[in-house]
Order: structure tokens, then C-alpha cells, then sequence
């Protein structure tokens, strides 16, 4: 079994990152990015695990900067390459303005430019204070700012509408990389073929988190996108490997905060013929184990974590309630199973 160990960051990454450096794929550095014509940019072909982060607290509820360390080291030592802050997984929207900021901060400083990280920055009533938002975001030193697609549009609101206010935002962010997120929250707003294009004849969009669940909605993105540096990270489980041969750049599902090991592998294997038979078995065990970890998610990913070795606090700020004795059982199973997919795998 993987397990978390306390170890120095700076080691870590030093002994990490030999041949890394230099592909970061579609998540080029924003300055570099800003610097090449667009259509002589072409993604390469090392895929990523981007942890969409939980946020340690404290027991007061305060958040934990050190647990969140502990939190980084351990996605690193399971082989992510990468991370997005500020998330939904991160309770967003249970964080205030300022700790958003504070909390992104200490992300990049951790990580200290060895891996790209990207943070949610849209937040805000009108186009000019989700700009103000966005160039604070951007001040903290990440690699791109992320748009959550239902911020830029009402509900009942047609694509012309959202790509309108995208293109403000742009005009008031000039210089500044952009993703964009199908975020469940406030409501799921799926990135259309049509704006799909938008984003990518931009030239200002380097990674998109896709929600779909559509592997043919997805292979219609990656189409429109082909060689482009816009990236597509898939974080729906169920067409994980599906996405990856299809060229997606990577994978950022809610399961890489119980596993991220097993993320990293299929990010490292869904391509290799010869590894074909592991990645769609281990394909079907993960659709069968998400029904199982989506259960009271936030509760449960703390509590998985901890019987894995990492200390961090069991409380979120999402739920006042406690995880039910019926889900630690369920989660204590998938612990078992984690153990006969390393030993199949060959993950010690």
C-alpha cells in the first residue's frame, strides 16, 4: 500500500522532477505561452494527474497550512503532475475572497514552479470585479486562471452570451492564460462545440476541466483543439482511459483525492498496447469504486486518507454532520481493494 511519509518538499521535487521539467504539457507557463503564435504550439505527449485539491483544516476550522503541505506532498509522492486549487473540492465557495487568495498562495509557493498550478478566479457580480478577481488570482503566481463556465452565463442564457462575457473578461485581463471549468456549481454548464472553438481560436486557453461525461462530446473537443495548447483534463471516471486515447492531456476526478496513485498510472499507461488488458480492467474496478467514494465525498476523502497515513483533519466546512458508520465500512472495503490493485499493477 502506498502510504503518505513525511518527507522534505525540496527532496522531493528534486528527485521528482529529472525529465519532467520543460513538458508541461498544455499547461505551458503563461509567459511562454503569450509569447508563441498560436499555431505553432503543439501540446506533447506526457499526460497528467491534476488533484482537484481538498482543503486541510484545522479543528477550530481554520485553514490548516501545514496539513495542506502534507496534503501536496502526498499527491506528489503519488505522481501528480500538477494541481487545481481553489476547486470545488477545495469548497470554493465555502472559502472567503481573501483565504481563496492565501490558500492558492501557498499552493504555488510550495510547488515553487516545478509543476503548473491552476485556480478557480471568476468570482464576482459583473465583468469588472471577476477581472479584479482574476488579476489577484493571477498575482499569486499561477500558471493559468480558471473561468467557472456557469459564472459567465445565466442558465437560461444562449452560448452568444456566454462567449460575449468571456471576451470581456478577456479584454480586461489582457496577458493573463484562462481555463475553464464545467463546474456542478452553481449549475453544470458543459462547454458547446461552438464555444469550444472560441476558446481554443483565442489563443488565451490552456486547460479545461470536462464534466460531460460525454466520451463523444469529448472527442469532439479534442478535435476542434488539435494542435492547439488548449488542454483537456477529463474528470469523469467513467471515460478515463477512453479520453486519454483519445488525446486528452490528463485526468482531475474527485477519485485522486482517495487514490491518486491510480490516477498517475492510468495517466501513464492508457496508451501502452501492452498494458492494455490492466488499464481496462482497472477501468471497470474504478466505475464500479466511484459509487462507493461519492458518497458524502468530502468527509469520506479525509477519512480514507487518514487510514492511509496522512494526518489531516476530518471535519470540511461543507458538512456539519459526521461520515455515517455504513460509509466508513463501504470506504474500509475499497481500502482492501486499493491493495490488490497495487500488488495487480505492480504499485508498491
Amino acid at each position: 500500500m502506498l502510504t503518505f511519509r513525511d518527507t522534505s518538499r525540496r527532496k522531493f521535487i528534486s528527485n521528482s522532477a529529472k525529465g519532467i521539467l520543460g513538458s508541461l504539457t498544455g499547461l505551458a507557463l503563461a509567459d511562454n505561452l503569450m509569447a508563441q503564435p498560436h499555431h505553432s504550439r503543439k501540446p506533447k505527449e506526457m499526460k497528467r494527474n491534476i488533484p482537484v485539491m481538498l482543503t486541510a483544516y484545522k479543528r477550530n476550522g481554520e485553514i490548516d497550512y501545514p496539513g495542506m503541505s502534507r496534503l501536496m506532498d502526498f499527491y506528489l509522492e503519488s505522481g501528480a503532475r500538477g494541481f487545481f486549487a481553489n476547486c470545488l473540492s477545495s469548497e470554493m465557495y465555502h472559502l472567503s475572497p481573501e483565504e481563496r487568495i492565501k490558500l492558492t498562495k501557498h499552493v504555488v509557493d510550495h510547488v515553487d514552479g516545478t509543476f503548473p498550478v491552476v485556480a478557480s478566479g471568476s468570482f464576482g457580480d459583473s465583468v469588472q470585479e471577476k477581472a479584479d478577481f482574476i488579476r489577484k488570482m493571477k498575482d499569486t503566481g499561477v500558471d493559468a486562471v480558471i473561468l467557472i463556465t456557469a459564472h459567465l452565463a445565466d442558465k437560461q442564457e444562449t452560448d452568444e452570451q456566454l462567449m460575449t462575457t468571456t471576451q470581456k473578461i478577456m479584454d480586461n485581463t489582457v496577458g493573463i492564460a484562462l481555463g475553464t471549468y464545467e463546474c456542478p456549481n452553481p449549475y453544470k454548464r458543459v462547454v458547446t462545440p461552438a464555444v469550444t472553438r472560441f476558446l481554443v481560436e483565442s489563443g488565451r486557453f490552456i486547460y479545461h476541466k470536462d464534466t460531460t461525461e460525454d466520451i463523444q462530446q469529448i472527442r469532439q473537443k479534442l478535435q476542434l483543439s488539435k494542435g492547439s495548447n488548449w488542454g483537456l483534463y477529463n474528470a469523469h471516471i467513467g471515460s478515463a482511459a477512453d479520453s486519454l486515447r483519445s488525446g486528452a492531456l490528463g485526468l482531475s476526478p474527485i477519485a485522486g483525492n482517495f487514490y491518486p496513485e491510480i490516477i498517475s498510472w492510468m495517466c501513464e499507461n492508457a496508451e501502452r498496447p501492452e498494458k492494455k488488458e490492466d488499464v481496462d480492467w482497472l477501468q471497470d474496478q474504478l466505475i464500479l469504486t466511484e459509487k462507493k467514494i461519492g458518497r458524502q465525498y468530502q468527509l469520506g476523502a479525509r477519512y480514507f486518507l487518514n487510514k492511509r497515513g496522512l494526518k489531516i483533519s476530518p471535519n470540511c466546512r461543507s458538512s456539519d454532520g459526521k461520515l455515517e458508520t455504513e460509509q466508513r465500512n463501504v470506504l474500509d472495503g475499497v481500502l482492501q481493494d486499493l491493495n490488490s490493485w497495487h500488488e495487480r499493477l505492480g504499485i508498491s
